[in-house]
């Protein structure tokens, strides 16, 4: 069967695949291939194209294309129809990591394999939830190809394969040592880069050694650093004259209230006065002392040193048997930053004002000492070894391999916070006992010049400590599997694959403990919360899979696989199968179609996760609203009376059970004429019983029914059962006062097994290569992939939504990607990009347009072992979609990238 481009053999201790393998050759051919693996399967076989689809990405694709990382080549796939926290967002828990997000169900919903071999979680959280594997780690030095099986996989490769399964493949086999030298920028100004990478091997009759460095050099680019988005006037709402910002400096008299009435200023001082103490400060339409470029102060890319190296090796014993070992491993130390620090007092009572206030001061880049004064350090080690023996039996009928494995990842961070005593100090003195009004709010005199003055950095640096956090995470494991042809049919063997599977994991996240919500040390933090955690599970598996030649041009593959799990959830253990049949009527036409059940054990951090703060703004309190006499769905409730940002406590929860999905997929493959071959197919994806924490939606308007004794269609409600004192219980209030009005203090939350995700779209690739006698030769691709639905359910008893056109949806619906290639003699241009759909605009009013990206990559070789070249990512220079709504800065979504074009010049030297 002719590739379609949806799918690469390969046979990770063989030969190099054939011409055919690699989309190279004529068709006529393919029934010579040797018999080869290819992800999904642990079944050798003659076909390339199976069941199910399987995208590649080659070592020559990522160079050719121009990508500076393995994590870059991915995010142009068609399936990344989700969005994931990234770089940009660094008030995030993981602005350092870089994860996948397939079909839109989520990080770590995907099973990430690195030479067919589970890796190492990120220690820390994402979201501070769940787990997931980084991809920005794994040198682009040492890749050989990177294989994508969309939808659910667990009969084949146990938990997580629900959305699909990335294996990375890396280099073995290599003779001869290869150099690439690479320096970039970016033409609107930072991210200047440079990369080193020198991959090679020996090779002797009955040994082999592979072998592959790299060293990344990335310097930060600040928000700063791009004129749209540099200031709350970048604001495309509002006309820039017009535009309201962070209030820099403010000081409020709360029995007055909070406008601008209430706003105090040293004596004969006012509004104007105070902000021109301030060199970033500003007096702005409103009346406030705001900073326009408050936000501008993130990075909206790390600055990174990353160093990494890969040795793969084996060695032939003269029975046949043939043992090898693997060794991986990467320090990375980078810098990240948010925007700069900030402090508000908790209410006080001043007996020289006499009056209750509240305060809120930021603190500019000029008093911290600089942008990069706010850096937080991080910094990573990784390794993964792996040993193991290979060989075969019953007259080389079968061939066995046994494997054992240990991944581990640390990381270290220090980010530098305010002391909460110091800095309360510094403006407001001791306290001086409680308010003669409530007798609630301490009392302080506050120091007016040292508040509305600007701080030296040496002041800044002596209201400052480092917040220290330690994660690790590993995971051990042993395999052994054995495959072959179990008997003959009349259309051909049987093959069979067996396989069992013990594995070890842990984590270890240890949070600075100033930073837990119960320290009550003298060393108080201010505004940070943080999570810990740690704990330890076994797992055992057991998997066979079957390929049955029906009749000639039919086969079917089944497979099954018992996962059993040995930890304090209730997962205990899982059955997964699958089944997947191909139809040949013809040569040149594949039919396909795969049923498939997958399962996902709950993340180490849902089980593990000590009690930990977090801060949730847009929460609707409906038992105030309601109380108050407006119906939940009102304007009125959408203000910020009853809006408002709550604090949570949010801890683990051993209760959980496994998720599960159920998939499948129709389709066919098409060989139309020689070169040419076009494939598609259909995908259905649902997941039941997802894991999230209890939705903050769900909770208070169960909290409010209990309190007010009927629901919000008016039924009555029982206020003592056992299911209202578990909601009421979750949720503490304030009390009600002049100033409280009875708001939400904390709520507590932990995950449960809620939410059901269910989606389904189509997937499409056209491929096409021309060769010509004289103009060269031109490789032509195309994909697509299309959303026709994206449904969910939040928590039990809520509506099952289409959320694929909901207002408030920003996943992609649809993704495309196209490339060129021509070769001719020692040239090599490649012309590539892709196009991600529309998505809501901020106001929920209609949609915004598309994002297109245009890439450009030239080579030429200058001798036989020296190759010059040049990329340009993004061309054009392209910039997110306009969005006149969008009035939340960075005024874009975050999805989409703000470094502009980025040129590469790169030297290769091929040494033999």
């Amino acid at each position: 069967m002719p590739v379609s481009g949806f799918a690469l053999a390969q046979e990770a201790q063989a030969e190099p695949a054939s011409p055919q393998a690699t989309g190279e050759g004529s068709s006529s051919s393919t029934t010579n291939l040797d018999k080869v693996t290819v992800v999904g399967s642990r079944i050798k076989r003659a076909e390339i194209e199976g069941p199910t689809p399987v995208t590649v990405i080659t070592a020559d694709d990522i160079e050719k294309q121009g990508f500076s990382t393995v994590y870059d080549a991915l995010t142009t796939l068609t399936q990344f129809t989700g969005t994931v926290q990234n770089e940009l967002n660094q008030s995030g828990f993981t602005p350092n990591a870089s994860f996948l997000n397939l079909r839109g169900l989520g990080p770590g919903y995907q099973l990430i394999l690195i030479n067919g071999r589970r890796t190492a979680d990120y220690p820390l959280p994402y979201n501070s939830q769940s787990n997931a594997v980084n991809l920005a780690n794994i040198p682009a030095a040492a890749i050989e190809r990177i294989e994508v099986l969309s939808g659910g996989a667990s009969a084949i490769y146990g938990s997580d394969a629900v959305a699909g399964v990335v294996n990375i493949v890396m280099k073995t086999n290599f003779d001869g040592d290869e150099f690439t030298l690479r320096g970039g920028t970016t033409t609107r100004g930072g991210g200047d880069s440079a990369r080193l990478q020198w991959v090679g091997g020996k090779t002797s009759d009955n040994w082999n050694l592979t072998y592959a460095f790299e060293y990344l050099s990335r310097e930060e680019i600040f928000a700063s650093q791009r004129d749209f988005m540099d200031s709350y006037r970048d604001d495309p709402s509002v006309d820039p004259k017009d535009a309201t910002a962070t209030i820099g400096i403010r000081l409020r008299d709360r029995l007055i209230g909070t406008g601008l009435s209430s706003y105090v200023y040293p004596n004969g001082e006012t509004a104007a006065s105070t902000c021109a103490r301030f060199s970033e400060f500003e007096l702005e339409a409103r009346g406030t002392c705001g900073y326009f470029g408050y936000p501008a102060t993130q990075e909206i890319r790390n600055s990174d040193r990353s160093l990494s190296a890969y040795l793969y090796g084996t060695y032939d014993f003269s029975n046949g048997l043939q043992g090898f070992a693997q060794f991986s491993g990467s320090k990375s130390d980078a810098k990240i930053a948010s925007a700069t620090q900030f402090w508000q007092a908790p209410l006080f009572y001043d007996p020289n004002l006499d009056t209750i206030l509240d305060s809120q001061r930021i603190f500019t880049p000029s008093e911290a000492g600089g942008l990069n004064a706010n850096q937080t350090k991080v910094s990573e080690r990784s390794f993964d070894i792996a040993a193991g023996l290979r060989g075969s039996m019953f007259n080389d009928r079968f061939d066995w391999e046994a494997t054992i494995s240990h991944a581990r990842y640390e990381l270290e961070s220090s980010q530098p916070r305010f002391l909460a005593n110091k800095v309360s100090e510094y403006f407001l003195g001791p306290q001086l006992g409680l308010d003669p009004y409530f007798n609630q709010y301490p009392v302080h005199q506050i120091n007016m010049n040292r508040y509305f003055s600007p701080l030296t950095p040496d002041t800044f640096d002596s209201l400052i400590t480092r917040i220290k956090t330690e994660a690790e995470s590993e995971v051990s494991q042993a395999s052994f599997v054995i495959s072959g042809d179990l008997f003959e049919l009349p259309a051909g063997p049987v093959g069979v694959a067996a396989t069992i599977e013990g594995a070890r994991q842990k984590y270890d996240l240890k949070a600075d403990p100033r930073i837990r919500p119960d320290y009550a040390g003298p060393e108080p933090i201010y505004n940070l919360t943080g999570t810990g955690g740690g704990g330890e599970r076994d797992r055992y598996a057991l998997g066979v899979e079957f390929s049955i030649p029906v009749f000639a041009p039919l086969k079917l593959n089944l497979a099954g696989r018992y996962d059993k799990y040995d930890d304090v959830t209730d997962v205990n253990g899982a059955f997964t199968w699958s089944a997947g049949l191909e139809y040949r009527p013809v040569e040149s036409l594949l039919l396909r179609g795969s049923y498939a059940t997958s399962f996902r054990a709950p993340d180490m951090h849902y089980i593990f996760a000590e009690e930990s703060g977090f801060f949730l703004p847009g929460v609707l309190d409906e038992y105030r609203c309601r109380r108050d006499g407006f119906s939940p769905t009102s304007a009125t409730c959408k203000g910020p009376e009853y809006t408002y940002t709550m604090q949570g406590l949010r801890r683990g929860s051993t209760d959980l059970e496994e998720e599960e999905g159920k998939s499948y997929t129709a389709g066919f493959v098409w060989d139309i004429v020689d070169g040419m071959s076009v494939s598609m197919d259909y995908y259905n994806i649902k997941l039941e019983g997802a894991v999230d924490d209890i939705n903050p939606d769900y909770l208070f308007r169960e909290e409010a029914a209990c309190r007010l004794g009927t629901d919000r269609a008016g039924n009555p409600v029982d206020q003592n059962s056992s299911s209202c004192q578990f909601f009421t219980g979750l949720v503490k209030r304030l009390g009600v006062d002049q100033v409280n009005d009875d708001e939400v203090d904390v709520y507590r939350s932990f995950p449960i097994n809620q939410a059901m995700l269910k989606t389904s779209g189509i997937d499409a690739r056209w491929r096409y290569r021309l060769d010509t006698d004289r103009a060269g030769q031109f490789n032509f691709s195309l994909g697509w992939t299309h959303v026709l639905k994206m449904e969910d359910q939040q928590f039990p008893g809520s509506d099952i939504r289409n959320i694929r056109d909901h207002k408030q949806f920003f996943n992609f619906r649809s993704r495309v990607n196209w490339e060129v290639n021509w070769e001719r003699d020692d040239w090599t241009v490649n012309v590539n990009g892709y196009r991600w759909g529309s998505l809501p605009n901020w106001a929920e009013t209609g949609r915004i347009g598309s994002y297109v990206i245009w890439n450009l990559a030239v080579q030429k070789e200058i001798t036989d072992k020296a190759t010059l070249g040049i990329a340009v990512n993004n061309v054009f220079d392209k910039l997110h979609p306009s969005d006149n709504t969008y009035n939340t800065y960075p005024f874009f979504w975050r999805a989409y990238s703000p470094i502009g074009r980025e040129i590469f010049a790169s030297f290769k030297y091929k040494f033999n």
